[in-house]
């Protein structure tokens, strides 16, 4: 008998920067195989004195980890997000104990957008949109079609709770219980 490990689906986290403002929004559904364990987990947290939110697809105890580390790495850079992006993911990369964790994270500061993995990748989407999780695909393309066709009437906040609505109708670990922060 083969024994089957259950696969663990992420969330949907999706990140816009949109006028002048960013925002970062989160389902609350945590889900293991095909059952869900809880409707409205908190993914996000501002870091960096409240310059810098962040939100996480995967394991939680590990994204927590990841969160500790990452706002180390702001207080050791606090002028330079990039560049703490930049030695968390070496550390992530080349540290035996980091380098099991698995998680993804974005982080957002009013300007900037990053995607930050275990793999070592540091990545600034060109447009202002990011996403990662289950439904990042669905988030994404929502984000982007209202940006172009009509987020003009929108903000950063409306753009990002809209796109994960639209993505919870579409993918089935992603949920209506949204969690949004806007800088």
């Amino acid at each position: 008998m083969i024994k089957r490990t259950p696969a663990r689906h992420s969330t949907t986290v999706l990140a816009v920067i949109h006028g002048k403002t960013s925002s970062i929004g989160a389902d609350g559904q945590v889900s293991f195989d095909d059952t869900i364990l809880k409707a409205s987990a908190s993914k996000l947290r501002t870091l960096g004195d409240g310059k810098v939110a962040v939100g996480f697809a995967g394991g939680v105890a590990d994204a927590l980890t990841l969160f500790d580390r990452f706002d180390e790495k702001l207080r050791a850079y606090p002028r330079d997000v990039r560049r703490a992006a930049v030695e968390l993911a070496k550390d992530w990369r080349t540290d035996r104990a980091l380098r099991r964790l698995e998680a993804m994270l974005v982080a957002a500061t009013k300007k900037e957008l990053f995607l930050l993995s275990g793999q070592g990748d540091v990545i600034e989407p060109d447009d202002g949109v990011l996403a990662v999780g289950s439904g990042a695909p669905y988030a994404t393309a929502a984000a982007r079609a209202l940006i172009r066709h009509g987020a003009g009437k929108m903000d950063a906040e409306t753009v990002v709770r809209e796109s994960l609505r639209i993505a919870a109708e579409i993918c089935v670990y992603t949920n209506e219980q949204i969690e949004v922060i806007t800088l």
